[in-house]
């Protein structure tokens, strides 16, 4: 990558910042949920389409997602998007303290407002750079909803929307500039429903069959099944319908909602065919009906490295953001509302003695390392990333968006996801993917190499078999 080329995508984005802000702001202010991001998409399609892309709405038959592309002829090279905000964290910007806008209302525990712009800022930068230099290959950016427990990705994949796609390129909001290629669990959520037969708890007990016993059963079993699977598995559930409030009334309708992890795909498989089997038996002792519904399910990550190295290149290149001193101090409060369990686990991540530096400038500006993935590491959350990954080459990095050692899925967060330094982080991000896409297009043997290494790590569009059930096209949420 020269430095012109450098210098030339950051002054796209530089002379677009306010206009990205905006919207980053808009799908803060907004919060939506899984396949509910319909101001979010809105707002994200506009946008893209008055850039001069051209945009699909409701892509794999899912009302909130979308593509925008732009160019002629190949390759072709995805830049993927989320704007999806978690239950439960409303937050009021900028304040360090717990304060929601709205109780119990929904707010962007994981940065995706930032996500999606960031990645927008990129495919932006990309367009324009090949309009001024007439270049050919095409960029299309993904508007993907439902990354937290829906998985739109999986579906999007499931389409045939990456079938064109030579290679593709996230990144995800975080508190270092690094890459995003560590391992991830593969995961299955489902949703387990009982009936049974209502009754009056006292005067006729023996009438009932409890479909709240049954939920309670299946988890004892689930209880059990822990301590005979692997260890990097991971089996946790949610109680989602009790049954009713009344214990005088036998509950005849009760669910259950389940998420089974494991570091392959298959693990994963394997893992739910035992899960259901607990809840069969659960509805064998209650004399109860079972029922289940798969709502969403994605692969584990499959490492780049070739991609990998040219986006940390382009990463090192790049100009890293630098904070202010009213910046610095605002993330030194939010330092301060941490507890200890999770200043301790920030700090076993970096070092004792890089953890008291930054304690004191909670702020990251340099790039980390490059270092390989480790091919044993333990992977800990899910991404539907993962399904793309499997089918075309992909990378991915992470850019300082907020103080050091903020959990992810927490109300510090959603308050710093309008804070001056998580945009810049944010533009950096898309400074970088631009940057690496550029290169791409400009150096064709990159992506042999990028495929010749996807197929030697026994992943590719042959080799992946989607953990969604064959007859199954639709989030099972768009079909209650």
């Amino acid at each position: 990558m020269s430095e012109n080329i450098v210098k030339e995508v950051e002054e796209i984005i530089e002379q677009k910042r306010e206009a990205f802000f905006q919207v980053s702001d808009q799908i803060w202010e907004t919060p939506e949920i899984r396949y509910e991001e319909k101001q979010s998409f809105q707002c994200s399609a506009d946008f893209m389409e008055e850039q001069g892309f051209q945009v699909e709405r409701g892509v794999a038959n899912i009302p909130t997602a979308f593509t925008a592309s732009f160019g002629n002829g190949g390759p072709v090279i995805a830049i993927l998007g989320e704007y999806d905000a978690l239950p439960g964290l409303s937050q009021k910007a900028g304040v360090t303290e717990h304060d929601p806008v709205e109780t119990n209302g929904p707010g962007h525990g994981c940065g995706h407002n930032l996500l999606g712009v960031g990645s927008m800022s990129a495919a932006v930068a990309v367009k324009e750079y090949l309009e001024k230099n007439n270049l050919e290959g095409t960029i299309r950016y993904y508007g993907c909803p439902a990354e937290e427990s829906g998985y739109a990705k999986t579906y999007m994949v499931k389409a045939g929307l990456f079938d064109d796609v030579a290679a593709s390129f996230s990144w995800h909001p975080h508190y270092s500039n690094s890459l995003f290629h560590g391992p991830s669990l593969a995961v299955i959520h489902s949703t387990f429903t009982f009936k049974g037969v209502s009754s009056h708890a006292a005067a006729s007990p023996e009438l009932g069959r409890s479909a709240l016993d049954a939920v309670e059963l299946m988890n004892v079993g689930a209880n059990f099944l822990r301590e005979h699977m692997i260890d990097e598995a991971r089996v946790h559930y949610a109680i989602t319908n009790t049954g009713g409030m009344s214990p005088n009334v036998v509950q005849r309708d009760a669910e259950v909602s389940y998420f089974v992890r494991a570091p392959h795909a298959e693990q994963a498989r394997v893992l739910f065919k035992r899960l259901v089997k607990i809840a069969e038996g659960a509805a064998l002792m209650t004399e109860t009906s079972m029922d289940y519904q798969i709502e969403g399910a994605c692969s584990n990550l499959v490492q780049n490295a070739t991609l990998d190295k040219l986006l940390h290149k382009n990463m090192k290149a790049l100009e890293s953001p630098h904070f202010s001193e009213e910046e610095l101090e605002l993330s030194r409060k939010y330092y301060q509302t941490l507890n200890e369990d999770d200043v301790a686990f920030a700090a076993s991540l970096v070092g004792k003695e890089k953890a008291e530096e930054l304690a004191a400038r909670p702020l990251i500006h340099e790039v980390s390392p490059y270092r390989e993935a480790p091919e044993y590491a333990k992977g800990a959350g899910s991404t539907d990333v993962g399904a793309v990954s499997w089918v075309t080459p992909t990378a991915q990095l992470t850019a300082a968006t907020w103080s050091f050692g903020t959990p992810f899925h927490t109300w510090q967060v959603v308050s710093q996801g309008k804070t001056s330094y998580a945009k810049k982080g944010m533009l950096y991000a898309g400074k970088a993917i631009a940057s690496t896409v550029i290169d791409v297009l400009q150096h064709p043997e990159v992506l042999e190499d990028a495929v010749k290494e996807l197929r030697d790590r026994e992943a590719g569009p042959e080799n992946y078999v989607s953990l969604l059930p064959e007859n199954q096209n639709l989030p099972s949420m768009l079909r209650k």
